[in-house]
């Protein structure tokens, strides 16, 4: 089934493995290691940088607290669509709206921008890179980030609702 917020620690592990080997500096301005976005610059940012560090520990002062999900079958959002909120994606766009440091404050946007991190420190879509390098290690076999093919999904646990089983069988989210 859908791990969720789970994942953040898999994904901070992943982040971490990539710091030991030299190829992501946990202090550095993200923006001088992303490849394909930049976290717009704007007041907040002007003195401190937003740092994987920051990201880590929900202290980067980034906006999205979390997702509200897709609906089976729909189109997914790319990385960069959620990074900057526009359609398909159903969030407001990742920004920083606080001097990094100055707060803690949950962002699930802050793991989306460290996804696209390691995307871009690897070279590999996230998906292969973390079974490869964080899932498989752990002996987590079955499990995986992206999309279920078809087999696994027959298999995979379904959610449920108030006693029922979510349409499409999971959902990050259901509409009310």
């Amino acid at each position: 089934m859908q791990a969720g917020s789970v994942s953040k620690s898999l994904t901070a592990l992943g982040a971490l493995k990539l710091a030991e080997q030299g190829r992501l500096d946990l202090d550095a301005d993200v923006n001088t290691l992303l490849r394909r976005w930049q976290l717009p610059a704007g007041a907040q940012t002007a003195e401190r940088p937003v740092t994987v560090r920051g990201l880590l520990g929900h202290t980067a002062g980034l906006t999205v607290h979390g997702f509200p999900g897709h609906v089976p079958g729909q189109p997914l959002p790319s990385l960069v669509q959620l990074l900057d909120g526009v359609p398909p994606a159903r969030n407001e766009p990742v920004r920083a709206s606080s001097v990094p440091g100055s707060e803690w404050r949950y962002s699930g946007g802050g793991y989306v921008l460290l996804q696209a991190l390691i995307e871009d420190r690897t070279g590999e879509p996230f998906a292969s890179w973390m079974r490869r390098e964080v899932l498989r290690p752990a002996g987590m076999a079955h499990s995986r980030f992206g999309r279920l093919p078809r087999a696994p999904l027959a298999q995979a646990a379904a959610g449920h609702q108030v006693g029922r089983v979510i349409e499409g069988r999971r959902a990050d989210k259901v509409e009310e």
